[in-house]
């Protein structure tokens, strides 16, 4: 069968409504915790270091997902960054079209080796380039909660 031939369209695709009747709790763990009473009390983004790799993951984690060796060494990252890629969310969580459309950013902070994704704000679509210097706004300190939400978005540099 010639590939042509095995890609479906999005209208073929079959779904089944319902509901699950299933709960979850998602925590933090132990390098999160750190990592987000960090950004809470700091307005720090910090990582964990591998002592055997040299690999900084951003956020922080308890073991080096490279050589398994045991994370515990800290250390500050960023705040600036590295645009890698971006994509314009159109549709909500709900699959609704949003009012306004929102820009997410893969960013590779200033020191870390991994990335992570987060909104890109105070920038039109125009104005992106892979490679761009990037910066977090951060909510005040007195609203901030611990948690990646107290990253307001990362704006150009």
């Amino acid at each position: 069968m010639a590939m042509k031939e095995r890609v479906e369209r999005v209208d073929d695709v079959k779904v089944w409504y319902g509901e699950l009747p299933v709960n979850s709790l998602y925590t933090a763990g132990i390098g999160g915790e750190q990592f987000f009473r960090t950004l809470k009390d700091q307005g720090v983004i910090t990582g964990t270091k591998c002592e055997e790799c040299g690999v900084i993951y951003v956020p922080g984690r308890i073991f080096c997902q490279r050589c398994l060796a045991k994370l515990e060494r800290w250390v500050k990252v960023g705040p600036e960054g590295t645009l890698e890629s971006w994509t314009v969310l159109h549709l909500g969580l709900d699959g609704k079209p949003m009012v306004e459309p929102q820009i997410v950013g893969l960013i590779k902070l200033d020191g870390a080796s991994t990335m992570f994704v987060h909104r890109l704000g105070n920038v039109r679509l125009d104005q992106l380039r892979m490679g761009m210097k990037v910066r977090p706004v951060l909510k005040p300190k007195s609203q901030r909660e611990g948690a990646i939400t107290d990253i307001k978005f990362f704006e150009p540099a």
